[in-house]
């Protein structure tokens, strides 16, 4: 049952990740922002996440692991209704806030529990639950916007299922005491006093950082702005790319699903080395010029599937890689190298477009996808 719970609590995780990309093309046109705003609200978000990641190994010390994540669920809740009643791009970016330091608190908390105590299988399908939330995102946001009820709806309709997962969470803590080893509690008092520089010069931890941060670079930018690139570059209208986008959802959804069933048996380096190999197909149908729609449509389900493994099975690894004892701190830290990536990369990448147009998008991903092999290679060479 507390699995269960685990996996509903990255549903909601993953919902509003769906919801600003699939929404901003209506939102930009009713707050009269500039295209760039999408990125900066994005960086509010991943801000606070990143704080909140870092102060996960101090907070499930002084606090059950499962307060921590119903306290994150919480603020994901909150800062929906926010979104929803929010009449400003300003507005918007305050209640980014409370979004990120809920997010990271979730993020970072769950990720170290199922690596610590569950299997390979089971930490994809953890985050096949965040794709299954991101997926359903774009599809809540166009059910609203589809029937002229605005993106406000879509908000607000999203944070009445946090809420239900909040209930779960709250009527689940009873069991994140007696049923599942708390690591956090159980390393208190080993290298509890290291700093975050070093735990940074433990060999291999700085290659695990980049490589996190290089593949939330790229699946950061594919999320916010490949709606965008269907509307400006492919002529899809505003509301069928709201829909559309979803297709990268669902590759990394149905790709952690078939992940689940062979993690175990591949291992962490071989089913690494099957996603980036996905990943170049999927861009490659992404960015070529003579790709009909339907083919673009498919490059971003092909780019979803390739990097369906690679941020489940890096994570996992960590205990194996690092050591348990260590492993809170350094999940916290790798999260914040990933959201590190999600903060600064996609308004990135939206200044660009304003100097180079939004057809760049494919190339700007390939960069990233080369910068992640190139970071695997490394840590795998430094922990072998």
């Amino acid at each position: 049952m507390l699995l269960i719970i685990l996996y509903a609590a990255f549903i909601g995780l993953g919902l509003p990740s769906g919801l600003l990309g699939a929404a901003w093309p209506s939102m930009q046109v009713e707050l009269d922002a500039p295209v760039y705003m999408a990125g900066v609200v994005a960086m509010v978000i991943s801000g606070g996440t990143i704080l909140s990641t870092l102060m996960a190994d101090k907070m499930t010390k002084k606090i059950r692991p499962g307060l921590v994540v119903a306290g994150g669920v919480f603020f994901i809740g909150i800062s929906l209704v926010g979104f929803g009643m929010a009449g400003s791009i300003w507005l918007m970016c305050l209640w980014a806030i409370p979004m990120g330091l809920g997010s990271g608190a979730v993020d970072a908390v769950i990720n170290n529990y199922i690596a610590n105590n569950y299997s390979s299988r089971l930490m994809n399908w953890l985050h096949c639950f965040w794709g299954f939330g991101a997926m359903l995102g774009p599809y809540v946001m166009g059910f609203f916007l589809v029937r002229g009820m605005g993106w406000n709806a879509g908000y607000l309709a999203s944070a009445v299922a946090l809420g239900v997962i909040l209930i779960a969470v709250v009527a689940s803590l009873k069991q994140w005491k007696s049923t599942v080893q708390d690591v956090s509690l159980k390393s208190d008092n080993i290298n509890s006093d290291k700093s975050f520089v070093q735990y940074a010069r433990v060999k291999g931890v700085k290659y695990g950082m980049l490589a996190f941060f290089a593949y939330c670079s790229m699946e950061g930018t594919a999320m916010l702005w490949a709606a965008t690139f269907l509307v400006e570059v492919r002529g899809v209208t505003v509301e069928a790319a709201a829909t559309f986008s979803a297709m990268f959802y669902i590759g990394i959804t149905l790709g952690r699903v078939t992940a689940g069933f062979v993690s175990n048996r591949l291992g962490v380096k071989r089913i690494i080395n099957v996603g980036l190999g996905i990943i170049v197909v999927g861009v490659a149908a992404i960015g070529l010029p003579f790709m009909p729609l339907w083919g673009v449509l498919t490059g971003l389900v092909i780019l979803g599937l390739g990097c369906a493994p690679i941020f489940p099975a890096l994570m996992h690894a960590t205990p194996a890689h690092f050591g348990a004892e260590n492993s809170q701190a350094l999940v916290g830290m790798q999260m914040a190298s990933a959201y590190t990536g999600l903060t600064f990369v996609p308004p990135l990448f939206g200044l660009l477009v304003g100097a180079l147009g939004v057809g760049i998008f494919p190339v700007f991903l390939f960069v990233f996808f080369l910068m992640t092999g190139a970071a695997v290679v490394a840590l795998h060479k430094s922990v072998a």
